[in-house]
């Protein structure tokens, strides 16, 4: 029976959390976590550094090398108002690192805390940055749907050194956002517990978590099991802590995503028959996305990259039963036509009961939010045995969300 997800009502989709169950902080090592391993509708536990013994040799593993950036920026009036510029997505220029280059002036698209009290712009800062002295001001323009466009200009007060780059002043003067769910403040550990070890491409604003067990030596536990390795990059807007407010799923906007994806892990993924285990619902939605982008370029071949976005609801409305290596080489062709080895786009992608996954095979995934539509991906996955799997996980005194234990689950 197909399920329309516009349907679902999301109080169908909620559980008993309390906040002690929350993990506030993370373990002190990484990969001694829980996990809970869900097979085929059986479910067991072990602990995550002995993860490798549960996924098949020779098999291809895909997660996210995004680098949580410090996005939270704040600044006081002259009256002692505190407002908090929270960076969400580059404006101009677009490109996530061609700005964070930037050495005299940019714009990002902002949440504002406090914005009742800034009526007028510009706010300023004065830092100190690698021993220099700089001055940061910030405009705030309209409003977009996503949030506010603001422009950020700086310099330095001794006009006889060089200037220095927007990532130079994110590092001294920003703020790392981990998730309002934690309630309590960023401590100076949480800068290195809130990446993954693999975290390289600066641009998310929430961290892959499910990413946060492995470590070095479980990479190369894996790498000595013949399972092969592959990255792909999706920057994690703010909106991934958004919660459903509509009764049904039709009601909820998605956020869009910004997404990269090399040539080789395209070839790589066909050489594994489009099929791949996959860490993070963020790493899910890349992938899946970038099959529909392929059947997108099945039916017309000559799309422009900026043409190459996924909706929110195309899954839906537009079905496939393409298959997957066949939706991965034409996104190869395409690169080729266009003398390009990475390919560059966005998705605003749900996948919920209803949706077909065709390129995960298996996904590794931490414990969400009720109601949200991290657990409608999981439940797109298991079905109704995500009850069971949760259920499991509150009596073993399993840990949640993002500084929480894991989870590998094989349908």
């Amino acid at each position: 029976m197909n399920i329309d997800p516009r349907n679902i009502k999301i109080h169908d989709y909620s559980y008993p959390l309390p906040d002690e169950r929350i993990a506030k902080f993370p373990m002190a090592q990484r990969d001694h976590s829980k996990l809970l391993i869900y097979n085929k509708g059986v479910i067991s536990h072990d602990t995550f550094c002995n993860i490798t013994s549960h996924l098949p040799q020779g098999a291809l593993l895909v997660y996210n090398n995004t680098k949580v950036i410090q996005a939270r920026l704040r600044f006081h009036k002259t009256t002692g108002a505190l407002i908090e510029v929270f960076l969400l997505e580059p404006a101009m220029p677009r490109d996530y690192e061609q700005i964070f280059q930037c050495r005299e002036q940019c714009e990002w698209v902002c949440m504002i805390g406090n914005l009742k009290k800034w009526k007028e712009s510009p706010l300023t800062r004065n830092i100190t940055v690698g021993g220099k002295e700089i001055e940061l001001s910030v405009v705030r323009h309209e409003e977009e749907a996503t949030g506010h466009r603001c422009s950020f200009t700086w310099h330095n007060t001794d006009a006889s050194t060089d200037n220095v780059s927007f990532a130079e002043i994110l590092e001294a003067m920003g703020e790392l956002p981990i998730p309002p769910y934690l309630n309590r403040k960023t401590e100076e550990s949480d800068k290195t517990t809130y990446q993954t070890v693999y975290s390289k491409i600066k641009g998310s604003v929430a961290a892959p978590t499910a990413g946060l067990h492995f470590t070095p030596a479980v990479l190369a536990d894996i790498d000595a099991h013949g399972i092969e390795r592959e990255e792909v990059t999706l920057h994690v807007g703010a909106g991934t802590f958004k919660p459903v407010k509509s009764d049904r799923i039709s009601g909820h906007k998605m956020h869009r995503e910004y997404i990269v994806v090399r040539r080789k892990t395209i070839e790589r993924l066909i050489a594994h028959g489009g099929k791949a285990i996959v860490v993070g619902t963020t790493s899910v939605r890349t992938l899946e996305s970038l099959y529909y982008i392929g059947c997108r370029l099945l039916r017309n071949p000559d799309l422009t990259e900026y043409q190459l976005w996924i909706d929110q609801w195309e899954p839906y409305d537009t079905p496939s039963d393409v298959p997957s290596v066949e939706a991965l080489q034409a996104v190869l062709d395409w690169l080729d036509r266009n003398e390009l080895t990475t390919l560059h786009s966005s998705t605003r992608i749900i996948i919920a009961p209803g949706y077909k996954y065709h390129i995960v095979q298996m996904l590794i995934t931490n414990f969400h939010q009720p109601q949200s539509t991290l657990l409608l991906l999981v439940s797109a996955l298991i079905g109704d045995d995500w009850r069971k799997v949760y259920d499991y996980a509150l009596a073993n005194d399993f840990r949640f969300l993002s500084y929480g234990d894991s989870s590998l689950l094989i349908p």
